[in-house]
C-alpha cells in the first residue's frame, strides 16, 4: 500500500509537472518561495527522495554532480559535453527492449531509465583544435 503524500510532496510534484523540464532542488525551493508556497530546503530534499522512491520523480545527475529532478513522463536520453555542459536530447532509445527483458527476468519494477553519453560537443572540439593550432 502506498503512503499518503505530504502537502510538500504534492506541491513539488505539481510544480515539476507544470514546468515540464528538469530543475535542481535549489531551484525548486526558490520557485516555491516565488509562488508563496514557502517550504524549507531540507523538506524539499526529503520530499524529492520520497517521490523518487515512489516512482513519481526522476533524477538525472550531470557531470558536474548536480542533480536535476523532473516528473516521470518519458525516458530521457542525452549527449552531454564535459567542457561546456550543454546537453543534446536523443530521441531514439536503444534500450527499451532490454528494459522489458530485465523486468521479466528479475521481476524488477522499473520506473524509468536514463541513457547519457559524455564527451565533447562540436563547438568545444573546434575550440580545442583552434587552441592547439595557436600554440
Amino acid at each position: 500500500m502506498k503512503a499518503e503524500r505530504t502537502r510538500s510532496q504534492e506541491r513539488i510534484l505539481k510544480l515539476l509537472k507544470s514546468l515540464n523540464k528538469a530543475i535542481s532542488a535549489q531551484d525548486i525551493y526558490v520557485e516555491l518561495r516565488n509562488r508563496n508556497q514557502s517550504v524549507g530546503l531540507a523538506t524539499v530534499y526529503r520530499a524529492l527522495e520520497a517521490l523518487k522512491l515512489e516512482g513519481a520523480v526522476q533524477v538525472r545527475t550531470l557531470a558536474s554532480g548536480e542533480s536535476l529532478y523532473s516528473s516521470v513522463q518519458q525516458d530521457k536520453h542525452h549527449l552531454t559535453c564535459l567542457q561546456c555542459g550543454r546537453s543534446i536530447v536523443i530521441n531514439q532509445c536503444p534500450v527499451h527492449e532490454l528494459e522489458t527483458q530485465l523486468h521479466q527476468a528479475h521481476r524488477f519494477k522499473i520506473f524509468y531509465h536514463t541513457l547519457e553519453f559524455f564527451g565533447l560537443c562540436n563547438q568545444c572540439q573546434m575550440a580545442q583544435t583552434a587552441n592547439v593550432g595557436a600554440e
